[in-house]
């Protein structure tokens, strides 16, 4: 389980390098809506603090529900501080990091072995009927 872990922040890493990274409940709704065949993976982040939240469970619904009827690979994580501190700017802040989205590259001719073991974890995931698996960020 570790290394899944790893690979999330080196394909989250690697999207943020690229440009090819979306961050914020918001903004991802706008990039789904806008453009859905480019999204190719969607991470959800919540943590004790934002467990009780309503409208953030109603948007995680949605965004589940989309993810799913439009075939993208989606996970969860239970760190939003650790999430902050891979994707975040140099100060670790965000202030909205419960939702990041890696969209394809332009010319589409990349191949990122780290987003490949993810799609294949949630594949595996889904045929045991977990359908937002969750993984846990490795430690600095």
């Amino acid at each position: 389980m570790e290394a899944i872990g790893k690979s999330l922040k080196e394909a989250l890493k690697s999207a943020q390098c690229e440009d090819r990274l979306t961050v914020g409940v918001y903004e991802s709704a706008k990039i789904m809506n806008d453009d859905p065949d480019n999204v190719c993976f969607c991470v959800l982040a919540t943590d004790e603090e934002w467990e009780c939240d309503i409208a953030l469970q109603i948007h995680f619904t949605l965004i589940q529900s989309y993810c799913f009827d439009n075939d993208i690979s989606i996970v969860r994580v239970n760190n939003m501080q650790r999430l902050v501190e891979i994707v975040g700017d140099e100060t670790g802040q965000l202030e909205d990091a419960h939702c990041c989205l890696i969209t394809n590259p332009a010319d589409g001719s990349w191949e990122d072995p780290a987003l490949e073991k993810l799609h294949l974890f949630c594949e595996e995931s889904r045929s045991l009927n977990d359908w937002v698996p969750e993984i846990t960020l490795p430690k600095r």
